[in-house]
């Protein structure tokens, strides 16, 4: 055998994925489900009986978790759908750049320069408003198949 020492660089992530599948008939209303490859809130969930031939369908709709648009899909209750790993961070505002962009403080002390800002006119206005006025602020950021948004704003009081 050889007495060599084989290295081996990698440059693709550990490997984890987007989604993870789950029973289309065991998802719920308040759950999460991909639809046209898009992660999804389930807002209402129904159920028809087994007809003639075959199997009991689920019918979901849903919003996109992302960009708030109302999706349908109708699965058989057995099968398999794509749930997506919806993760939420909270991350403290440091800067606001003039071209959108803002830097946050991560828990390990690092920073996070890769956000826009929201595109919610709501979002939007609190958070520069904060900024202006001089607040700590802590944004809550969701992730989920590759794509990050602000989805919450929590005032820690004046810096």
């Amino acid at each position: 055998m050889s007495d060599e020492e084989h290295h081996f660089e990698s440059k693709a992530d550990a490997g984890a994925s987007k989604t993870y599948p789950q029973q289309a008939g065991t998802i719920r209303k308040n759950g999460y489900i991909v639809i046209k490859g898009r992660p999804c809130k389930v807002v209402e969930v129904s159920t028809s009986k087994t007809g003639k031939h075959g199997h009991a369908k689920c019918h979901f709709v849903a919003i996109d978790i992302f960009n708030g648009k109302k999706l349908e899909d109708i699965v058989p209750s057995s099968h398999n759908c794509d749930v997506p790993h919806v993760n939420r961070t909270d991350y403290q505002l440091i800067d606001i750049s003039e071209d959108g962009f803002v830097s946050l403080l991560t828990e390990t002390g690092g920073t996070k320069d890769d956000l826009r800002l929201p595109t919610d006119e709501a979002l939007l206005a609190q958070i520069k408003d904060g900024f202006a006025e001089g607040k700590d602020l802590v944004v809550s950021v969701m992730s989920s198949m590759g794509e990050e948004q602000f989805c919450a704003l929590k005032d820690i009081g004046p810096k």
